[in-house]
């Protein structure tokens, strides 16, 4: 059995929610998965994937805070 490293629950969100709380489209999220600046998503399945809502959280955290200090993306 694998440990949690947090107490709490951790949340799965798929590809439509993560798209909708991030603001991005589709081809926007594969090409930052593709130059490592999105968290990478956890394979479900043959043809089924999920983001860990909390890493989602941080990026969107780490993107709020890089646009308040003038940063470029």
């Amino acid at each position: 059995m694998v440990e949690a490293t947090h107490p709490q629950s951790r949340t799965l969100v798929r590809r439509a929610e993560v798209l909708r709380r991030c603001g991005i489209s589709n081809s926007t999220l594969h090409r930052r998965l593709k130059a490592g600046e999105f968290p990478a998503p956890i394979q479900l399945g043959p043809r089924a994937v999920a983001w860990v809502e909390e890493e989602v959280d941080d990026w969107i955290a780490q993107r709020i805070a890089a646009s308040r200090s003038g940063e470029v993306a």
